[in-house]
């Protein structure tokens, strides 16, 4: 026991002299200038912690590290800036959160230092990412600092996009830079137009083929192809006789039969495929549009002033279709497209005198052609064909001979029913001639043969489309083959 009691009175005059110094008030200076110990106990005490007493200091353990929540340490951590001269300043000190006792680090050494360790441990406790901290804490301290300068982008704006694609490489084009797709020939129009109609004639001929030569029941079932192709009965028998009386050496194909089709009906069409011809002695040549209702008259009139100007001609629209105020508009815009002078009167103005106006106004300024689109009207309103025979009366006050050409356009689409329509318009204005459109896509395409078989008048121009360019002089060879399914002659 004595050995023991001595050992503990010399342990107790060792710590004496290493007795704490009153804790100073914990400033932002005296803070700063303490330093850091080393949180370890001394080999001396390590063996006595049970055997000798000692004060407990308050709060001096080391702080526990922190989980991953890290806006207490960020509040915790002084923040210092940089001002003009270089001089380090300090922003005041946040409140501080004590931190919870761990029992593996408990220590009974100096209590000044604990202050400063707090701050050092818990500025070593990295948020998420230590550069993402010292990436914010500098922009913090420059937008604090730091002058802005003008005309200086600010620096949450979004970057230029300064990207160079590779040497070489071509800028995406546009669908207004890319090259337009080549337009087919007029044959390849004109046989897409008819492809309808010709695999309507084929299918009605498939169950023939293979044979030495053409019998009577072969030449039936011929016949009633083409009268359900619209041909009409009249050119059906016609086209049925000329199939009989050929020879078929390689027997009887496709190919073969097509191609003697194709030729007969070529043979029928010949005498009435004529151009539109002007006469240069007529100043103006006056051409008066008729028809029914939508059979396209007025975009007739349209591409007519296209060719004819194509061809160096002058020439002058008359919207006499008083009825339809779309119509008048129609025309202004097809003149604009081609650069001819358009002639309209007010709404629902006589149709007449608008006719004779523009026929004043050509004989004038001299033009060379002089177009009058005229209102559609149904073959069976008698009223309406009436006026429009007045209409060819009052052209023919400043020229006898006016109109010199009365054509009327028709539907390719309605079939058998245009038979009758060019019936009764040739009563009414004595027609000179037809202009057959909308044959692109339409499976009664073969009703050009039959007017041609019915009534004997001047095929002008066929149409396929709504181009300018989509009108085109009527050739019977190429219209036969397209007919028949065959390529171009």
């Amino acid at each position: 026991m004595a050995v023991f009691d001595f050992l503990k009175k010399l342990t107790s005059k060792g710590k004496a002299p290493e007795k704490a110094p009153e804790k100073a008030p914990e400033t932002d200076s005296n803070k700063d200038k303490s330093p850091v110990t080393d949180q370890t106990p001394s080999e001396d005490v390590a063996g006595f912690e049970d055997s000798a007493p000692q004060k407990a200091a308050p709060k001096k353990s080391t702080p526990k590290k922190a989980t991953p929540k890290k806006p207490a340490a960020k509040k915790s951590a002084p923040k210092t800036s940089v001002s003009k001269n270089n001089t380090p300043t300090k922003k005041p000190p946040t409140e501080k959160t004590p931190a919870k006792k761990t029992p593996e680090n408990t220590d009974t050494g100096d209590t000044d230092t604990d202050g400063a360790e707090a701050d050092i441990l818990k500025a070593d406790i990295a948020p998420e990412t230590s550069s993402e901290k010292s990436l914010q804490t500098a922009q913090e301290t420059s937008s604090e600092t730091v002058p802005e300068i003008p005309g200086t982008p600010p620096t949450d704006a979004e970057p230029e996009d300064t990207s160079v694609s590779s040497a070489g490489a071509e800028p995406d084009r546009t669908e207004d830079d890319k090259p337009a797709p080549a337009r087919k020939s007029w044959f390849g129009r004109l046989k897409d137009g008819l492809g309808k109609s010709a695999s309507k004639i084929t299918e009605g001929l498939a169950g023939i083929m293979g044979k030495p030569k053409l019998d009577a029941g072969d030449l039936e079932d011929i016949e009633d192809a083409l009268i359900m192709a619209d041909l009409g009965v009249a050119a059906a028998g016609r086209l049925t006789e000329g199939l009989k009386g050929r020879s078929y050496p390689d027997g009887v194909n496709a190919e073969s039969l097509a191609q003697a089709l194709a030729e007969e009906v070529a043979t029928i069409l010949e005498p009435v495929a004529k151009p539109l011809e002007i006469d240069p002695g007529n100043t103006p040549h006056v051409v008066l549009m008729v028809g029914v209702n939508g059979s396209g008259k007025t975009t007739t009139a349209g591409k007519l002033a296209e060719y004819w100007r194509s061809e160096g001609k002058t020439v002058m629209l008359a919207a006499a279709d008083t009825f339809r105020a779309a119509a008048v508009e129609q025309l202004r815009i097809w003149g604009e497209r081609t650069g001819t002078t358009v002639i309209a009167g007010e709404a629902n103005a006589d149709a007449a005198a608008v006719a004779y106006q523009a026929h004043e106004t050509a004989i004038r300024e001299k033009v060379d052609i002089l177009i009058v689109d005229t209102a559609g009207r149904l073959q069976a309103r008698a009223e309406l064909m009436q006026e429009l025979e007045k209409i060819t009366r009052v052209l023919g006050k400043q020229d006898e001979t006016a109109p010199h050409d009365r054509i009327i356009v028709l539907d390719g689409t309605v079939g058998q029913n245009a038979l009758s329509q060019v019936a009764a318009f040739q009563q009414a204005a004595n027609l000179s001639g037809m202009i057959v459109t909308k044959l692109d896509g339409s499976a009664r395409g073969g009703i050009v043969v039959a007017l041609a078989e019915e009534f004997g008048l001047p095929i002008h121009a066929v149409g396929v489309g709504e181009g300018k360019d989509d009108l085109r002089p009527f050739d019977a060879a190429d219209f036969g083959r397209a007919l028949a399914g065959l390529g171009g002659s």
